[in-house]
C-alpha cells in the first residue's frame, strides 16, 4: 500500500499545468491556459487549465478536476496506478506500507543498475576505445552517464546479488523470460545510454552493440515506467538551455545529442528511435522554442523530416528543418571540426512548410500536365489543414514551384469560426460575478442572502441554486472559477455589483407592474410605491432586503 502521508506529500508537488502540460499542447491565455480536449471530440480548444487554482476543466463536455483525476481519465488507470504515475513524473519516491503499516524501501532498481553499467565501462578497454574513436570525451561520458552492459547473466547475478526479483527487473524492462522460461537480460554487450524522464528520474536505457548484432541500436520495451513516444534522450540536460536559448535542437540519435552537447550546442536532444509523435508535442513546446529537426539528408531523414514538418506546422509550431549531406551527421561533423558550418545550419533552417512544400513538389515531375495537377491537389491538401493567414501567405510559393499562374492556386474562404463564448449581457455578468466572488470567499454568502434570492437569477439561477446547496465539485461552478472576464470582487466592491444588479432586478419588476392588466389599480399602485422606495435607496448605494413581489 502507499503511505498516506506520502500521497499527501506528493500532491504538494503537483503542478497542474506540469501535468497537462506533458500530455496535451497547452496554450497561454491570459492567466490560464488552454487546449483541445481529450475526454471528446473537440473541434477548437475547449479545455482551460488554471495554475492558480491547480484544476482543469472543458468548457464543451464539461469534464474537470485536479491532477489526479486528469492522468486517471487521460490514461484510464486505478487511483493507485495514477499516484505511482505521478510519483514517476515528477521524480517522487513514494513511500510504501505492508498490510501491518510497516515502511518499505525504495528498491532504486535503475539507478542501482546504471551505476553497475557505468562501472563495467572502466573494465571495458574495448568499449571505451570504441566512445574515443566516436568523439566522445571522458567527460561527456560522465556527464551522460554512458556505461556498458556486459553478458547476459553478468547483469542478472548482480541484479541477484543486490536483492531484486526477476519481476522487478521485467516491470522496468532490464530483464526478461525467454523459451523455457529461461531470464535473460535485456542489454547485452552493448554500450548503454541511460534516458531520463524530463523531471530527472531514470525510466529505461537505449543500447549501442559493439558485436555483431542485427540490431544496432535498442531501447527499453514499453512499460508503465517507458514510453518512448513521450520521450526526449537528452531532455533532462537540455531543458535549462532549451528554455534560456529559447530553441531546441531535435536530432535522430544518442552520439549526436552527446557530440552536440559536446561542441556547446546545449539545447540538443533526440527521439528514441521513432519519428515525432503528437505525444512528443507537449515536451517540445514547452517554453515555446524555436524547434529545428536536424535529421541525415538520406531518403529515411528526409521522409522523418517531411512527416516532422506536417505535425509540427499544423500545431503552429515555428522552427524549421535541417538536413545533413555528404554522409555525415552532427555527430561527425563535430568531431571533425565544422563548428562553423554547424553553426550557419542551425541559424538558417528551411521552414517547416517551405520545406514541405518543396519536397512534396519534387515527387512529381512538373513536365507531365497529370502529375503537375496531383502535385497542385497534394500540396493544396496540406495547406488547408493550417491557418487560413499562413494558407495564403505561402500560395504565392506554390505557384512559383508549380509554375502555374497565382490564379490557379487559390484557398477557398473559410466559414466564419464559432466564438468561444456567446456575449455576456449585463445581467448575466452581475450573476456570474456575484456566484463567482462567493465561490473564491466563502464568507460573504451572509451579504448576499440577505438581499438577493435565487429566483432572482435569470440566466445563471441553476448555479446559484448548486453554490447554496454546496456542490462546489460541480462542473458548472468549476468553469465560473475558470472564466477570466468575471472578476472576483472585495466586499466593497461585490456591494456596489449587488445595487447594480438589484436595482436592474427592481426596474424590470416596475416595468412588469406597469404594464399588468391582471392587477387592480390598487395593487398597482402599492407594488410600484414599494418597488420605487427600494430603487430609490438602492440609487444611493444602500442594500435593501430581499421581499418576494408575490408577498407584498
Amino acid at each position: 500500500m502507499i503511505d498516506k502521508t506520502s500521497i499527501e506529500n506528493l500532491k504538494q508537488r503537483l503542478d497542474i499545468v506540469d501535468v497537462v502540460g506533458s500530455y496535451l499542447e497547452l496554450k497561454k491565455n491570459g492567466a490560464n491556459y488552454k487546449c483541445v480536449c481529450p475526454f471528446h471530440n473537440d473541434t477548437s480548444p475547449s479545455l482551460v487549465v488554471s495554475p492558480s487554482k491547480q484544476i482543469y476543466h472543458c468548457f464543451a463536455c464539461g469534464a474537470g478536476g485536479d491532477s489526479i483525476k486528469f492522468v486517471m481519465e487521460y490514461e484510464k488507470l486505478s487511483y493507485p496506478e495514477t499516484i505511482e504515475k505521478l510519483a514517476n513524473m515528477v521524480n517522487f519516491s513514494l513511500s510504501y506500507t505492508t498490510n501491518e503499516g510497516v515502511k518499505k524501501e525504495d528498491r532504486k532498481l535503475m539507478e542501482t543498475l546504471n551505476l553497475f553499467y557505468v562501472k563495467q565501462l572502466d573494465f571495458t578497454p574495448f568499449a571505451k576505445e570504441y566512445l574515443a574513436k566516436r568523439g566522445i570525451s571522458e567527460a561527456s561520458a560522465e556527464k551522460f552517464e554512458i556505461g556498458y552492459a556486459p553478458a547476459s547473466f553478468a547483469t542478472l547475478d548482480f541484479l541477484s546479488s543486490r536483492g531484486y526479483a526477476m519481476s522487478e527487473g521485467i516491470e522496468y524492462g532490464v530483464a526478461g523470460v525467454g523459451e523455457n522460461n529461461q531470464p535473460y537480460a535485456r542489454f547485452i554487450e552493448r554500450v548503454t545510454f541511460p534516458i531520463y524522464s524530463p523531471s530527472n528520474r531514470l525510466v529505461g536505457f537505449g543500447g549501442r552493440t559493439l558485436s555483431n548484432h542485427p540490431a544496432k541500436y535498442v531501447n527499453s520495451p514499453q512499460t508503465k515506467h517507458f514510453n518512448k513516444s513521450q520521450l526526449l534522450y537528452g531532455y533532462q540536460l537540455a531543458k535549462e538551455s532549451i528554455y534560456k536559448k529559447k530553441s531546441i535542437i531535435i536530432t535522430e540519435g544518442y552520439l549526436d545529442v552527446i557530440m552536440l552537447h559536446q561542441a556547446g550546442f546545449t539545447h540538443a536532444v533526440a527521439t528514441l528511435g521513432t519519428a515525432l509523435t503528437n505525444e512528443h508535442i507537449p515536451l517540445i513546446t514547452r517554453g515555446d522554442p524555436e524547434v529545428i529537426v536536424a535529421y541525415d539528408g538520406d531518403d529515411a531523414g528526409i521522409n522523418a523530416a517531411l512527416k516532422a514538418s506536417f505535425l509540427l506546422s499544423a500545431h503552429g509550431v515555428k522552427g524549421g528543418v535541417v538536413l545533413f549531406g555528404n554522409g555525415m551527421d552532427p555527430a561527425d561533423m563535430v568531431q571533425n571540426g565544422l563548428m562553423d558550418a554547424l553553426n550557419h545550419l542551425f541559424r538558417t533552417p528551411q521552414p517547416f512548410i517551405e520545406f514541405a512544400l518543396e519536397r512534396m513538389v519534387k515527387k512529381y515531375n512538373l513536365k507531365d500536365p497529370l502529375a503537375k495537377q496531383q502535385a497542385l491537389t497534394e500540396a493544396m491538401s496540406y495547406l488547408k489543414t493550417l491557418p487560413q493567414a499562413i494558407q495564403e501567405s505561402y500560395t504565392g510559393m506554390l505557384s512559383e514551384k508549380l509554375g502555374l499562374h497565382h490564379n490557379l492556386v487559390k484557398i477557398q474562404s473559410h466559414k466564419p469560426q464559432r466564438l468561444d463564448k456567446k456575449e455576456r449581457v449585463f445581467e448575466d455578468m452581475l450573476e456570474l460575478t456575484i456566484i463567482k466572488t462567493i465561490l473564491s470567499q466563502p464568507n460573504l454568502i451572509d451579504t448576499v442572502l440577505d438581499t438577493i434570492d435565487s429566483s432572482m437569477f435569470k440566466t445563471h439561477h441553476e448555479e446559484f441554486s448548486l453554490l447554496l446547496e454546496n456542490q462546489l465539485e460541480h462542473p458548472k461552478l468549476r468553469r465560473i472559477l475558470l472564466w477570466e472576464d468575471i472578476k472576483i470582487y472585495d466586499e466593497k466592491s461585490l456591494i456596489a455589483s449587488m445595487v447594480a444588479f438589484l436595482y436592474h432586478y427592481y426596474n424590470e419588476k416596475f416595468q412588469e407592474i406597469k404594464t399588468a392588466r391582471e392587477l387592480s389599480y390598487d395593487k398597482k399602485q402599492f407594488l410600484i410605491r414599494k418597488i420605487q422606495e427600494k430603487m430609490m435607496k438602492l440609487k444611493q448605494g444602500e442594500l435593501v432586503p430581499y421581499e418576494s413581489i408575490s408577498t407584498l
